[in-house]
C-alpha cells in the first residue's frame, strides 16, 4: 500500500500540478515516506520548491516531551527555509506564514482522536486558506485506531485547541476525510484535495494501522499503535491527578497510576459495575516510578491496558468506556479523592474551566463519574445516541 506522500512522489502528473509554485510543508517525525525518508528531504530530492515548512505541537522535530511546551519560529539549517510554528505565539498561522507559499501539504501522522491538536491545526490552516487564497493538500496517513467511533460529541459552546468542533472523542476518519468534513461544516471556501492512501483498509489485520509499515512517535508520547488504540480513553487522565504514565516509557498505555490506590482493588470493582465495557483487551496491574510529571519519584499502582496480541478485539475495544469505567471505580472506591485537576490548571490555556471538561468537550463524563447514583445504561445512553448521529454525518466523506 500507499501513503499519501509514497503516491504523490510516485505520479508525475500529481508532482508536475506543483510547478512553478511555491509549496509549505505541514510535518512532524513521522512525516516519512514508505523507505523512511522525511517528507521534506523527499519532496525537495523530488524538484518540489518547498519555501517553507511548519511544525505543529511538539515541533517539526518533535522534540517537545510534555503538553503545552512551545515551540519557536526559526530557519531550517540545511535548507535555509523559515520553518514557522503552530503551537508558538501562534496556533493559527498568521498572515506572514500564509504568504510564504501557494500550496500547503499537510503530512501530519494522527491518532483519530478529537483531543489530538493536529485535528485542529488541520482545521485553522483550511480556515485560513480560505481567507487568504491558498491551497491545502491533505497527504493522508492512515486512522491507527481504525474506524470504531466512540465518546459524546463535544458541546457547542466548549470549542478549544483540544476540541475543533462537535465530533467525538474517537472520531474514526482519516485526517483526509476530517479535511471534507470541515470544509462542509463550516462551509469553507477553499481550495482542498486529498492525495488519497492507494489500499488501505481499515478492517485488515491491521484494524487501521498496516502491518507492512513501520510506526514512528509522531509525539514524543505516542510511542506505540497501542498507545494510538488506547489514547481515546486515557487521554482523559490528564485532566486528573492520577498518573498517565508520563515519565517511564509506557506513557498513555495506563488508566491511571497512583502511590495511593490500590489497582486490583479498582479493577475488581470495574468488574462488578460494567464488565463488557472492559472487553477487548486485556488488564494487568502493575507498578511504575515517573521520573517526571504527576507523582514523580515516586512508586505507582496502576493498571495497563493491551489491546494487542491474541486477545485484541478491534470492534470490542471501547477506550473511552473503559477510561469513564476506571474513573467510576475509584470514585467508588474512594468517595473523597481529589480526581480532578483544579480550574488552576489552565489546560490548553482555558480560563475557569476543569480539563477534564475540557478535553471531554462538556461536563457529562464528569457529572456521570461523580453522580453515586449514575449508572452505566447513563452514559451508554447519551454516548450511543451521539456516536450514531455522528456516524451518519460523515458517512458521505469516507473515502476507503
Amino acid at each position: 500500500m500507499k501513503f499519501g506522500i509514497d503516491r504523490l512522489l510516485a505520479d508525475p502528473q500529481l508532482l508536475s500540478e506543483l510547478d512553478g509554485k511555491r509549496v509549505a510543508l505541514v510535518a512532524h517525525p513521522a512525516s516519512v515516506t514508505e523507505g523512511l525518508t522525511h517528507s521534506l528531504d523527499a519532496l525537495i530530492e523530488a524538484g518540489v520548491n518547498i519555501s517553507s515548512a511548519f511544525g505543529p505541537q511538539h515541533g517539526l522535530k518533535g522534540d517537545k516531551q510534555d503538553n503545552m511546551v512551545e515551540t519557536a519560529d526559526e530557519m531550517d539549517p540545511h535548507y535555509g527555509i523559515p520553518i514557522f510554528s503552530l503551537y508558538g505565539e501562534v496556533r493559527r498561522p498568521a498572515g506572514q506564514m500564509m504568504s510564504s507559499a501557494d500550496v500547503f501539504l499537510f503530512d501530519l501522522q494522527d491518532l483519530g482522536c478529537r483531543i489530538y491538536t493536529f485535528v485542529t491545526t488541520l482545521l485553522y490552516l483550511l480556515e485560513e486558506a480560505a481567507k487568504h487564497g491558498k491551497d491545502v493538500w491533505v497527504l493522508d496517513r492512515p486512522n491507527p485506531a481504525g474506524r470504531p467511533v466512540e465518546g459524546t460529541l463535544l458541546v457547542p459552546g466548549n470549542e478549544s485547541f483540544v476540541g475543533a468542533a462537535p465530533m467525538p472523542m474517537r472520531h474514526g476518519l482519516t485526517l483526509g476525510e476530517m479535511g471534507h468534513w470541515f470544509v462542509s461544516h463550516f462551509d469553507l471556501d477553499v481550495n482542498y484535495r486529498v492525495v488519497a492512501m492507494d489500499g488501505w483498509k481499515p478492517d485488515d489485520e491491521g484494524h487501521g494501522w498496516p502491518l507492512s509499515r513501520v510506526w514512528i512517535n509522531p509525539s514524543p508520547n505516542a510511542a506505540s499503535v497501542n498507545m494510538a488504540r488506547a489514547y481515546a480513553g486515557t487521554v482523559m487522565i490528564e485532566g486528573a491527578t492520577v498518573s498517565e504514565g508520563r515519565g517511564t516509557t509506557r506513557p498513555l498505555e495506563v488508566l491511571f497510576g497512583a502511590p495511593d490506590i490500590d489497582a486490583k482493588a479498582v479493577l475488581q470493582e470495574m468488574q462488578s459495575i460494567a464488565p463488557h465495557w472492559m472487553d477487548g483487551c486485556i488488564l494487568r496491574d502493575c507498578w511504575f516510578e515517573p521520573t517526571f510529571h504527576k507523582h514523580s519519584g515516586k512508586l505507582c499502582n496502576a493498571l495497563m491496558i493491551h489491546a494487542e496480541g491474541p486477545h485484541y478485539d478491534h470492534d470490542a475495544f471501547k477506550p473511552w468506556r473503559l477510561q469513564a469505567l476506571a474513573f467510576k471505580a475509584i470514585r467508588r472506591l474512594y468517595p473523597a479523592y481529589e480526581l480532578w485537576r483544579g480550574t488552576d490548571f489552565k489546560y490548553e490555556y482555558t480560563n475557569d474551566v476543569l480539563a477534564i471538561d475540557v478535553i471531554n468537550g462538556g461536563p457529562s463524563l464528569r457529572e456521570w463519574v461523580d453522580d453515586p447514583n449514575s449508572a452505566p445504561d447513563d452514559l451508554e445512553t447519551l454516548a450511543s445516541h451521539d456516536e450514531a448521529a455522528w456516524v451518519q454525518t460523515v458517512r458521505e466523506h469516507l473515502l476507503y
